[in-house]
């Protein structure tokens, strides 16, 4: 009795042992797909990113069906946690990263530590456009603002297909007179206008950049973010609570009343999205 009772403890160990070796490997093969950085993406393997796709990047559904094919096999799907930095200023960068539900803050920072977003960038462009411009280093610090994924192509590749011209060539550059257009709008906005107007310009940039109406963000961070006292932010964003066009509770911003925050704002980001969907809402070619 003994001995049939060793054989049993025995079988239901080696079947426990057994089961979670099995357990392991399918926990590895999950992580591998959520974050498959490391292989690049083909037409087969698009299924295994849980809905995501490049094409959801504006910029590259923007492309004809030919450099599309042409470019798949060459992007890496990356996860883009909140607070990841991208690239450090006056660095040259090894990938362009073209994101899709991720938000990426491009700051300046000064010597003494100061800093101050310039521009955001969201599934509607590209982080990288000093590799294709011939300047080589990044002039900002680039950091996830909200977090996400992308598609990053390498920049030997981003590099190969520019010098291409076509298509592609062309939306990157209009992205970048875009991506100008928000940079300068964004220093007349700080220099001009106030707190309140320039929360509204922020909120409703990220806003259109992201799925929801909400978003995760400190008022620190976006003292930051604006380059202007944590004091001055608390109170703009107290007025837009007040007015019933926010609620802003503990890190965690829900926008209520979209409507009246474009009613608030300043003229700032009616000429940027204006020139936004001026320059990259055109229909690719088959």
């Amino acid at each position: 009795m003994t001995s049939a009772l060793n054989s049993v403890t025995g079988t239901d160990k080696r079947s426990t042992a057994t089961s979670g070796a099995i357990t392991a490997v399918k926990a590895k093969a999950a992580r591998s797909l959520v974050q498959p950085g490391l292989r690049p993406v083909t037409p087969v393997r698009l299924a295994g990113l849980y809905g995501h796709n490049p094409r959801q990047n504006h910029l590259l559904a923007g492309l004809s069906n030919a450099d599309y094919e042409r470019i798949l096999p060459h992007l890496e799907f990356v996860s883009m946690p909140f607070g990841m930095t991208v690239c450090e200023s006056d660095t040259a960068m090894q990938h362009a990263y073209f994101l899709t539900s991720s938000i990426v803050s491009l700051m300046y920072e000064t010597r003494d530590g100061a800093s101050s977003e310039t521009a955001v960038v969201g599934n509607e462009g590209v982080v990288g456009v000093a590799l294709f411009m011939g300047g080589g280093n990044s002039l900002n610090r680039a950091i996830v603002k909200s977090a996400g994924y992308g598609f990053r192509l390498k920049a030997s590749i981003l590099k190969e297909e520019f010098s291409h011209g076509g298509r592609f060539q062309q939306m990157l550059l209009r992205y970048t007179q875009a991506l100008l257009t928000q940079m300068s709008q964004t220093a007349v906005c700080n220099r001009h206008h106030s707190v309140v107007q320039q929360l509204c310009r922020w909120l409703l940039l990220s806003l259109d950049r992201l799925p929801s109406n909400e978003m995760s963000m400190t008022q620190g961070l976006i003292a930051n973010m604006l380059g202007v006292r944590r004091e001055s932010v608390a109170e703009a964003a107290g007025k837009l609570q007040d007015e019933g066009l926010i609620h802003y509770s503990r890190g965690h911003i829900t926008i209520i009343n979209r409507v009246g925050l474009e009613a608030r704002v300043c003229e700032c980001y009616a000429g940027v999205k204006k020139e936004y969907d001026r320059l990259l809402n055109d229909k690719p070619a088959a």
